[in-house]
C-alpha cells in the first residue's frame, strides 16, 4: 500500500484538488448537493474558502483553517461522504461508494505570490480545460467574489498560458 506524506500545519492556508471517481461528470450537474455537503462540513468543522472552482469532474480550492487547526483530511472525508450519499453510484468490493477517487491532492501555500499564483490557477481553470473563454463566464466559481474584494483590482488578470505556469496541480 502507498504511504502517503502530508504536511499538516495548524491555521494554514491550502490549496487542493479533488478528482471524482473515473473522472465522472457528478459535480456540476449535483451542484446543489455539493453546496450542501460544504455547508455541512463547514457547520461541523469551521474554516474559510478563499476561492474555488467546481468543474463537472474535479474541482480545486483554497481553504484557511481556524488557528491551531490543522485537520483537513477529516474536513475533506466529511464532506465527501456527505456529497456521496446523495448520489446513486456503484458501490465497490470494499464497500464504497464510486463517487470520488479515494485520495486527495494538497499543496501547503507557503507565501502571498504561492497564495496568488493557484488563485489564478483556480479562476483560470474553466478556461484551460475549454469550458470557457474568459473566467467571468463560469458560473461555478469565486471568480466575481474575488473581483468583488478586489483581488483582480489590485493586480491586473494574468493569462497562466502568458505566465507559463504549468505547475503541478493534482489534476490527474
Amino acid at each position: 500500500m502507498s504511504q502517503y506524506r502530508r504536511l499538516y500545519c495548524p491555521g494554514c492556508c491550502y490549496f487542493f484538488t479533488v478528482v471524482t471517481y473515473q473522472r465522472r461528470p457528478l459535480l456540476v450537474a449535483n451542484i446543489s448537493r455539493l453546496r450542501e455537503a460544504f455547508r455541512y462540513t463547514k457547520s461541523k468543522k469551521p474554516f474559510i474558502i478563499d476561492a474555488i472552482v467546481v468543474l463537472p469532474d474535479h474541482l480545486h480550492c483554497l481553504w484557511q483553517l481556524p488557528a491551531g487547526d490543522l485537520d483537513f483530511s477529516g474536513r475533506w472525508h466529511q464532506l465527501k461522504r456527505y456529497f456521496s450519499v446523495g448520489i446513486d453510484t456503484p458501490i465497490n468490493d470494499r464497500q464504497e461508494k464510486q463517487v470520488w477517487q479515494r485520495r486527495f491532492w494538497e499543496h501547503l501555500i507557503r507565501d502571498e505570490e504561492d497564495w496568488e499564483k493557484h488563485l489564478d490557477y483556480i479562476h483560470y481553470n474553466p478556461v484551460k480545460h475549454g469550458y470557457v473563454s474568459d473566467p467571468s463566464e463560469w458560473p461555478y466559481s469565486s471568480w466575481s467574489r474575488a473581483v468583488a474584494k478586489g483581488w483582480y483590482q489590485q493586480r491586473p488578470w494574468r493569462n497562466l498560458e502568458v505566465l507559463g505556469l504549468e505547475i503541478e496541480m493534482g489534476e490527474i
